[in-house]
């Protein structure tokens, strides 16, 4: 490789990277409509002897002139709308970015240094705002959009599950715009009583085991004698998987699970969505003093399908009642045991499943411009790790120093005034059902090769 041009393309800075114009040079055609090559001479030092302009032909990514493994290296670090774009230069451009390999090296490359990183806030509407800037919230145009009421019920890997209702489900990719949308299940009451649906809880994961991304639903019953409990009757439960395009019914029900439903519990904050935390979905059976229930944290285990027991923390005494919530920080599971909402303290799961990991990693007394925590939720730490994105009341963002003790408030321009927020990866993890991936595959394939037949025979 020339030296000089490879130190020249080396010398972007990757946000840069954003048009393909500065990676190839065609002639220029009314058929080919494709920008020239910017001219070398503007990268060179101030004196320095100028560097004539390539010659108009593809100089960076063909595999004589740059390593394969370099290309790799600059492509994952791109944003995937970049990225998209350049499935247009080339069919071996389009070949590595569609690649299985390389949309999960840069699915990985962006959990591990957090980039691409966005928060989706929760309305109403639903609103993106960059993390990296955390500047103005954008409107998610989504293909479920109604006019409002649409819920993103989870997000993992790049990909949402959004609702509307129990028969208007999808999971959408933000990044690459395309959705799939869910096959309708019927909500079914148990024995084939004569009940109303009453709470539906949802979540959203991925199976690791399988490489499958599942969306369980929870249909809580009411009969017209009551109609705000909800643990006189078994939930429904069932699963969708993203890789059979089916849902299953979930027959091994707790009878535990009766109790996950509390009227008003779900309404403000927390909305029944289920915590993801490795391959487990997770939630609070609220207390409930009358029945002499306390605090339990259940999971869902997308792998074995089955639920189970998290063992909790031992809290500390503080002569206060207090309510439990669970999130999720830095991939560990993480507990907010909130008292009387004078105070939150923060413990977080090292070692899943052990009771013994639990650590606690602050608590927090007062913040600013907060009269009272009635919930707080941790979302992110900061690229440098110092502070940590913390969500309070559904209504403000603040940056929290736990060594100092200090919250600094996060002032979203365009945002809603109350909202939830989940984060979100821009990734390339495809929504389209994989057989009709490899027909589209193999369609382009078999085309291009009638292709290259149809020249060779008009040459000869």
């Amino acid at each position: 490789i020339p030296h000089n041009t490879l130190h020249f393309y080396l010398s972007f800075p990757v946000k840069s990277l954003i048009s393909p114009s500065i990676f190839f040079s065609y002639p220029s055609s009314p058929q080919n409509p494709i920008p020239r090559f910017p001219p070398l001479s503007a990268r060179t030092e101030e004196g320095g002897e100028k560097m004539a302009e390539p010659p108009p032909t593809a100089v960076f990514l063909r595999s004589s002139r740059i390593p394969h493994d370099v290309v790799t290296d600059i492509f994952r670090q791109l944003p995937a709308e970049a990225l998209l774009r350049f499935r247009a230069l080339s069919k071996p451009i389009c070949d590595l970015i569609d690649s299985y390999d390389f949309i999960q090296l840069h699915l990985s490359y962006s959990l591990r240094t957090k980039s691409h990183h966005s928060l989706i806030l929760r309305d109403w509407h639903l609103y993106t705002v960059d993390f990296d800037s955390l500047g103005a919230a954008v409107d998610l145009d989504h293909p479920l959009s109604v006019g409002g009421g649409t819920e993103a019920v989870g997000s993992v890997n790049g990909l949402v599950a959004l609702r509307n209702s129990e028969r208007d489900l999808a999971i959408y990719n933000i990044a690459t715009r395309k959705v799939r949308k869910l096959p309708v299940s019927e909500v079914e009451p148990p024995g084939g009583q004569h009940l109303r649906t009453g709470y539906v809880f949802y979540g959203f994961g991925y199976d690791s085991l399988n490489d499958d991304y599942k969306l369980v639903r929870m249909a809580t019953f009411v009969g017209d004698e009551n109609a705000s409990d909800t643990y006189n009757y078994d939930y429904e439960v069932k699963v969708y998987s993203f890789r059979s395009n089916s849902w299953k019914k979930i027959m091994d029900v707790p009878f535990y699970i009766r109790f996950l439903h509390k009227p008003l519990h779900q309404v403000l904050h927390r909305r029944g969505y289920g915590v993801l935390v490795g391959s487990a979905l997770h939630w609070v059976l609220p207390q409930r003093a009358l029945l002499g229930l306390k605090n339990y944290i259940v999971s869902f285990d997308f792998v074995a399908e089955k639920f189970d027991e998290v063992p909790q923390p031992e809290y500390e005494n503080k002569d206060l009642s207090y309510q439990v919530d669970v999130g999720v920080l830095e991939g560990n599971l993480c507990v907010m045991c909130n008292y009387e909402h004078v105070c939150v303290d923060l413990w977080v799961m090292k070692e899943y499943g052990v009771k013994e990991s639990w650590s606690r990693l602050f608590s927090v007394q007062k913040i600013r411009n907060t009269t009272a925590f009635g919930f707080l939720r941790p979302l992110i730490y900061a690229k440098d790790g110092n502070e940590l994105l913390l969500e309070v009341n559904d209504e403000k963002l603040f940056w929290y120093d736990s060594k100092t003790g200090k919250a600094r408030s996060v002032r979203i321009l365009d945002g809603p005034r109350s909202f939830g927020a989940v984060m979100y990866v821009g990734s390339l993890i495809p929504v389209e059902d994989p057989d009709e991936v490899e027909r589209q595959r193999r369609l382009r394939e078999d085309a291009e090769r009638e292709k290259l037949r149809s020249e060779n025979n008009n040459w000869g």
